[in-house]
């Protein structure tokens, strides 16, 4: 399973971990060292992250329904709050700089796959 920015063709997450539970959310990557490339955590539902107790910045994306990019906050660093996403559905957890690094920006499509 990835997650693709059909709107740049690429792929954004090669491996995608699902977070759905109400502890899996709030846990989140809370107690790891880091993230590394081409993983990421999916929050859903989820319209705000926190960055409370975390080691190192990340790159969240803030999608709706559909997958389509809300907002990004690039680079956001530990103990943060990210803004309230209105219309988010889920937010993808990513290593810093992968959004700049794929050229994902807010209206891209991506998919699930």
């Amino acid at each position: 399973m990835t997650i693709r920015n059909e709107t740049r063709d690429c792929v954004l997450v090669e491996h995608p971990v699902m977070a759905k539970s109400l502890w899996s959310r709030f846990m989140g990557l809370m107690g790891r060292g880091s993230l590394p490339d081409g993983e990421g955590l999916v929050l859903e539902p989820a319209n705000s992250i926190h960055m409370f107790f975390m080691r190192f910045p990340i790159d969240a994306v803030f999608v709706d329904r559909d997958w389509k990019v809300l907002h990004i906050a690039h680079g956001i660093a530990p103990w943060r709050l990210s803004r309230v996403v209105r219309r988010s559905r889920r937010v993808i957890e990513m290593p810093a700089g992968r959004c700049r690094q794929t050229g994902t920006e807010p209206g891209d499509q991506l998919a699930l796959g």
